[in-house]
C-alpha cells in the first residue's frame, strides 16, 4: 500500500496531504471474536487491511476472514476483497464499483454485473469498521443528519452478497459523537471517535 498517496490509479483516491494511519482492534460482545485492522485515512477516503477470527457461535461455524478495502476520495467504495477459511475450505469474493455506478461481484467464477439500485456503500457482517463508510462519507460525526441508504452487504463466513437498507441518524456531536444505526428490526447507537470510526457498538463489539 502506498500511504503517501491515497492513492493513485486503481482506487481513484488522490493525494490529500499527510494521511492519518492507525491500527484498530475490536473484541466481540457475547461471543469470541477479534478483529484487527490497519486504516489509512485521507479526507473522507479510506484504505484498510484487516482480519477477523471468530469461534463457533450457535449455528454459525468457526471462521477466519481477511479483507482489503479502498474507497475514492469522497468515501465511496472502489473495491472490497474478502477471503474466509472454515473447516470446509477457503473462498473469496471481490466487490467493486465503477464511477458509472456499475457493481461487479466475483466469487472466482467470473464477475456478475449489477447496479444494486445506486448503492455506494458496502457493509461486512460483524465488522464495526464498515459503519464508518457512510458516517464519514456523509460527515455525520461532524454535523447532524439522517439518511436512509441502500448498502451492499457481505455475509460472514458465507460471503453471500445482497442489497440491504440501513438508516443512520446523528444522535450527538462532540468529542465522542453518537450515531444511531438500524437495519430491519435491529438498531443500536454507535459511539465514534473524532474520525468517525466506531469505538463502541453495543451488542456487537467494543474497541480495545
Amino acid at each position: 500500500m502506498n500511504d503517501d498517496l491515497l492513492d493513485g490509479g486503481q482506487t481513484g483516491l488522490q493525494p490529500m496531504g499527510t494521511p492519518t494511519k492507525t491500527m484498530l482492534t475490536w473484541a466481540g460482545e457475547g461471543t469470541v471474536r477479534l478483529e484487527a485492522v490497519r486504516v489509512v485515512l485521507g479526507g473522507r477516503g479510506m484504505r484498510a487491511t484487516g482480519s477477523t477470527v471468530a469461534a463457533a457461535d450457535g449455528d454459525r461455524e468457526a471462521y477466519s476472514a481477511s479483507y482489503s478495502l479502498a474507497t475514492d476520495e469522497a468515501g465511496v467504495l472502489s473495491r472490497l476483497t474478502v477471503r474466509t477459511i472454515t473447516r470446509h475450505g477457503e473462498q473469496h469474493v471481490t466487490v467493486s464499483r465503477s464511477e458509472e455506478n456499475n457493481w461487479l461481484v466475483d466469487h472466482g467464477g467470473g464477475a456478475q454485473r449489477t447496479g444494486f439500485e445506486g448503492a455506494v456503500d458496502v457493509d461486512l457482517e460483524f465488522s464495526p469498521l464498515f459503519n464508518a463508510l457512510p458516517v464519514r462519507r456523509l460527515g455525520m460525526h461532524r454535523s447532524v443528519g439522517e439518511h436512509d441508504l441502500r448498502v451492499v452487504f457481505v455475509s460472514l463466513p458465507s460471503l453471500q452478497v445482497e442489497l440491504v437498507h440501513q438508516t443512520y441518524r446523528t444522535v450527538a456531536l462532540g468529542e465522542r459523537p453518537v450515531v444511531g444505526f438500524s437495519s430491519g428490526s435491529f438498531g443500536a447507537e454507535l459511539t465514534l471517535d473524532a474520525e468517525g470510526l466506531v469505538v463502541d457498538y453495543p451488542g456487537l463489539a467494543r474497541r480495545l
